[in-house]
């Protein structure tokens, strides 16, 4: 069989892999906390200063081994540094267009806005709290909502006594404000 055809194409960029990410509404910032954008900094410069120069080494190292179609170092690595490189530019892109809000600044302010931390009464008379972050900072399980989901969305400009009513699959939920507080948000 001719090498033509065993050989794995190293310009491929593999994107049918990739994750779907949630995409920004057009026109608008990246906002998100200073916790949010510290993380992806770190994310970023560990990606660029640790792993990269790893993968670009053994990368290298199995190059000068000779016979590259068969060397699952090189093939492997080459997938490894393009994964980095993707993420790279996705993350340079996200913090290029980043607006950072810190919560903690917005005391005294009555409206739910971004960075928020709202308390509201579901019509199981449950109360929880919800505070509103960054895309890249939603985390359901904790009560973290992107300021882009629906949720967030009926929630924003809101004060507290109001009654909101919030659209679900299965019909409209009634919600009701109980506290409106801007704190630092526990990401842990």
């Amino acid at each position: 069989m001719s090498k033509a055809f065993t050989r794995e194409n190293d310009t491929d960029d593999d994107d049918d892999d990739a994750v779907s990410l949630p995409a920004l509404p057009a026109g608008t910032k990246n906002y998100m906390t200073p916790a949010g954008y510290r993380r992806l900094k770190d994310e970023y410069m560990h990606l660029l200063d640790v792993e990269r120069p790893s993968v670009v080494q053994t990368v290298s190292w199995a190059a000068g081994n000779g016979d590259r179609s068969e060397n699952g170092d090189y093939i492997y690595g080459k997938r490894r540094l393009r994964e980095i490189d993707r993420r790279l530019r996705f993350l340079a892109k996200r913090m290029e267009n980043s607006e950072v809000v810190d919560p903690a600044q917005r005391k005294g302010c009555e409206q739910v806005f971004f960075g928020a931390s709202v308390t509201v009464c579901h019509e199981d008379g449950q109360e929880r709290t919800y505070s509103i972050v960054g895309i890249d900072e939603a985390n359901a399980s904790k009560g973290h909502v992107s300021w882009v989901s629906p949720l967030a969305r009926v929630l924003l400009k809101a004060r507290e006594d109001d009654v909101l009513m919030l659209p679900l699959p299965d019909g409209v939920e009634e919600l009701v404000v109980v506290r409106v507080e801007y704190r630092e948000i526990d990401f842990n």
